[in-house]
């Protein structure tokens, strides 16, 4: 996540996450197999989809969390953003409703309020 004057404006923790989560460095169940934390019949997702828990099945395709992005589009009126990777998520979500600065803080805020509500 880039560095802007939004993160002055939400917790350090909701900045953290985010950062930890664009980097793929969340302890979802298939980081903790990946290091030998968890063994390889627990990687089902939390949510009880049955899909294995990565970050990127738990904040964009889960059928539990998934379809909040489109929830949200609808409420502020923005086209939904349909893409394979959480940072190519986050630069359109974040970029494509509006051209103001101010806009896009806004849009900033509301993702990290959404990964936020997800993670926790």
């Amino acid at each position: 996540m880039a560095r802007s004057h939004l993160a002055t404006q939400v917790p350090l923790k909701v900045s953290f996450l985010a950062w930890r989560l664009l980097r793929d460095k969340l302890p979802t169940k298939a980081n903790l197999i990946s290091r030998g934390i968890l063994s390889v019949e627990d990687h089902f997702c939390a949510f009880g989809c049955g899909a294995v828990e990565s970050a990127q099945h738990v904040f964009l395709s889960c059928s539990s969390y998934g379809s909040l992005w489109s929830l949200v589009s609808s409420w502020i009126g923005s086209s939904l953003v349909t893409t394979k990777t959480l940072s190519d998520h986050y630069i359109q979500f974040t970029t494509s409703a509006c051209g103001t600065r101010a806009c896009r803080s806004f849009m900033q805020l509301i993702w990290l309020a959404c990964v936020w509500v997800v993670w926790t």
